[in-house]
């Protein structure tokens, strides 16, 4: 008998990112077959309800696909995705009383669910040698060309002609601090170029100092969906330049929209990245400046990473990781 399919709404609650998005994009693709079950609560509330009330909702012929790194742990007949272990490998950047409750939790879960999706080869070894599991499938993040493309416009700021473009969560492991300073080494030789800093914080994250009134930076805060590949298409470059990244999204749609992109030597980017764009090493102290420094002042290097990276963009595709996640439920 075919399971009925049900899937962990619970991430449709919370602001969009990139883990929020794969969610998205999945069941978008999977167009119909399946039983969504959410809720409009977060955070510990939200917890009680995935741990307490949605186990309640499953039944004994039914297979939970849970998208966003956590799940019910009185369900064994589960998928889960796990985006990354950031929280366990580095509890110093979250909040202590988040980074206990996941090191805590994931271990048991992950060794109770019958299947676990990655998004990169990077984390399927970390989870397989950190758990001592070997049931995990990599299904990628992947970027709709139909959305994310090079000449996309947004209107909802007035920006320069030439800028550098962050995107992600204010959090430590972004590095943001790294960038700000690579930006201070370079700035005086490139007086046209601003640096656009957009994101914001994250609630399960250490909070950040982070100085704002800096020249030619300006922070836009949270940008929504409809705006983000415009602000990509316009930049001179998108700079990644994270501690750790489990896929760095952001960055495939960046190149898909014909950004250059600069990005720091974890292997999650590198995965990702491969040849298409810069990819500097985060032990150098003038690695992120030199490399932005050589990419802003040469046209000819941008245009060649442009190509690349709309190339490279082209190999993720959302259907095919949906396809994936769709045969691999219905085979459990």
């Amino acid at each position: 008998m075919t399971p009925e399919v049900i899937v962990n709404g619970r991430f449709l609650s919370r602001r969009v990112t990139g883990v929020e998005r794969y969610g998205r994009e999945i069941l978008s693709c999977i167009g119909e077959g399946y039983r969504l079950e959410r809720t409009r609560l977060n955070g510990l509330r939200g917890q009680a309800w995935e741990q307490c009330i949605l186990p309640q909702k499953i039944n004994s012929n039914s297979i939970l696909w849970s998208p966003a790194n956590t799940g019910p742990l009185a369900i064994r007949n589960q998928a889960l995705t796990i985006h990354d272990l950031s929280p366990l490998e580095h509890p110093e950047w979250f909040r202590p009383d988040f980074a206990v409750w996941y090191r805590s939790f994931l271990p048991i879960l992950v060794r109770r669910v019958r299947m676990v999706f990655t998004p990169s080869e990077t984390v399927k070894r970390k989870v397989c040698k950190r758990f001592g599991v070997h049931n995990v499938i990599v299904t990628p993040n992947a970027v709709d060309p139909h959305a994310f493309f090079p000449g996309a416009q947004q209107t909802s700021y007035n920006l320069p002609p030439r800028y550098v473009l962050f995107l992600g969560t204010l959090e430590p492991r972004k590095n943001l601090r790294g960038l700000l300073q690579a930006w201070n080494d370079v700035k005086e030789d490139f007086r046209d170029v601003w640096l656009i800093v957009a994101g914001t914080y994250g609630k399960v994250f250490k909070p950040m100092r982070i100085a704002t009134e800096m020249e030619r930076v300006r922070f836009l805060g949270y940008v929504e969906e409809a705006d983000l590949a415009g602000l990509y298409a316009g930049a001179s470059l998108f700079v990644l330049p994270s501690l750790d990244e489990g896929f760095g999204l952001p960055v495939l749609e960046a190149m898909a929209c014909g950004a250059p992109v600069i990005v720091s030597n974890c292997e999650g980017l590198c995965e990702v990245v491969q040849d298409a764009g810069v990819i500097f090493d985060l032990t150098e102290r003038q690695g992120l400046s030199r490399a932005m420094r050589e990419c802003l002042a040469n046209q000819s290097l941008r245009s060649s990473m442009k190509e690349k990276g709309v190339e490279r963009s082209r190999s993720f595709s959302w259907q095919m990781t949906a396809t994936l996640i769709w045969k691999t439920l219905n085979a459990i």
